[in-house]
This record gives C-alpha cells, structure tokens and sequence, in this order.
C-alpha cells in the first residue's frame, strides 16, 4: 500500500478564550467537522496572557481543512472578531495522510 499525501490547510487561531463557543458555530457554520483546542499563554500586542484567572485566558485553536473553507472562516473572524479582541490567526501549508477526514 502506497501512502499519497493530500495538501490541506492548518487554521490556527490565537485568541481571547471567551470567543470559543463562538469560533465554534463559525466552523459548524462552514462545515468544519474536527478541531483541536488547547490552552495558550504569551505576551503580543493585548500585553501578556498568562491565564492566571479566566479573564486573561488564551486559547489555541488548530483545523485542517480545504483552503477554500480556511479563506472563509478568516474572512468571517476578521469582520466580527479582529476590531474588538485579541485574535491572530495564520495559515500553513501541511500534508495529510487521510484526506477524507479533512
């Protein structure tokens, strides 16, 4: 059995860890059907997240999709996210082994 990689896209979002149950009905919204979320810290623009208590929390947010759902979903975080929280997201180029799952 030969293995052929299938390129896909790695959504990764860094943000305000009050916006999850939000960016979730954005993914649902444009089909997203798996994610992974874990907790972050740093330091950027917002001054530093250490998430000593809930207000300060940051959370990391990663999905493999199509680029084409990718485009999307930044375009919605940009009109009704980027004004008014602490958000950065960036794109990467990555090779999956199952593409029917992404």
């Amino acid at each position: 059995m030969t293995i052929q990689p299938t390129l896909r896209k790695l959504l990764t979002i860094v943000c305000e860890a009050e916006l999850e149950n939000s960016l979730l009905r954005e993914f649902a919204h444009h089909g997203v059907t798996g994610y992974t979320i874990t907790e972050a810290r740093g330091h950027g623009a917002h001054g530093t997240r250490d998430a000593a208590w809930p207000a300060s929390a940051n959370i990391r947010i990663e999905v493999l999709c199509e680029e084409r759902v990718a485009l999307e979903i930044v375009e919605s975080l940009q009109e009704k996210f980027y004004q008014n929280f602490g958000m950065v997201s960036f794109l990467s180029d990555v090779q999956v082994l199952r593409p029917e799952k992404f």
